[in-house]
């Protein structure tokens, strides 16, 4: 293999990848580019990314998969962040890729930051969009706030799962996997993970509020990544974007895409 594990042809593959008690839907669009690894938001799938995967082309071979109970994954007895960050390489193995850049938004942009600091020889490079953002934002009344949430959406959950617009997980599991990512969001949980990246990371940030958020929670922790950007030259803001965090994809991909890019490119700078 090559440097970025390019070096042949690989061909088009849809298909669930066996993971323990579960199974992922994986979807590789092959060709000989350097592997672009795709990773959703909490509630989101794998066709949250169409347009930045469209605007990057034929030259990348881009990954993408469903986390557990989301789109057309199984279900699991295991929804931990832990879980989901050695669901990683279980896809990287079962593809057959040995270095890859990888891209996560919101909840997928923790897994990225977890992934690359652990496996640096193995990344290529990480794209953060609008998440890994160190701040202490889960305290008491904040995980009542998230409990209460999803004990009233317990009811509308069933009914939307054949959208596919939430997982098949409980209220309870939901609101406890949210609660989890604020332990990790914490500035002693996530500061040292980020101050550990030692490859090309990118953030690609987003504006506004989004649905949970009250006046300006989000702004304020977006404001936290000067100091990470100053700690370690390895990361820097790619883009601030005017869409809120929900409509990122949707609405500034190319921003995306251009990050994507940009880490690429620095990427065989490196020596």
């Amino acid at each position: 293999m090559t440097k970025n594990s390019a070096s042949s042809m690989h061909s088009k593959w849809t298909g669930m990848v066996p993971v323990g008690d579960t199974a992922l839907a994986v979807t590789d669009t092959g060709g000989s580019g350097i592997p672009v690894v795709y990773l959703n938001g909490h509630t989101a799938t794998q066709g949250y990314w169409r347009r930045v995967i469209a605007e990057l082309g034929t030259e990348w071979r881009h990954i993408t998969y469903d986390m557990r109970a989301r789109g057309k994954s199984k279900r699991s007895a295991d929804y931990s962040f832990e879980t989901n960050v050695r669901d990683v390489d279980a896809v990287l193995a079962a593809r057959g890729v040995d270095r890859a850049l990888l891209v996560g938004w919101s909840y997928g942009a923790f897994v990225a930051a977890h992934w690359a600091s652990r496996n640096p020889g193995r990344t290529v490079g990480a794209v953060l969009v609008d998440g890994a953002q160190p701040y202490d934002w889960l305290d008491e009344a904040m995980e009542q706030r998230i409990r209460k949430l999803f004990r009233r959406m317990r009811w509308i959950l069933p009914l939307l799962r054949p959208t596919g617009l939430t997982p098949r997980m409980t209220a309870e599991q939901i609101a406890n996997s949210n609660i989890e990512l604020g332990l990790i969001a914490r500035e002693r949980e996530l500061g040292p993970v980020l101050d550990s990246i030692t490859v090309p990371a990118r953030y690609v940030v987003a504006s506004g509020v989004s649905f949970g958020s009250k006046g300006d929670e989000q702004e304020r922790i977006r404001a936290g990544l000067g100091a990470v950007t100053a700690r370690n030259p390895n990361i820097r803001i790619s883009a601030k974007v005017p869409s809120n965090h929900a409509a990122i994809l949707r609405k500034d991909f190319r921003a995306v895409a251009e990050a994507v890019r940009e880490v690429a490119a620095l990427d065989r700078g490196r020596p």
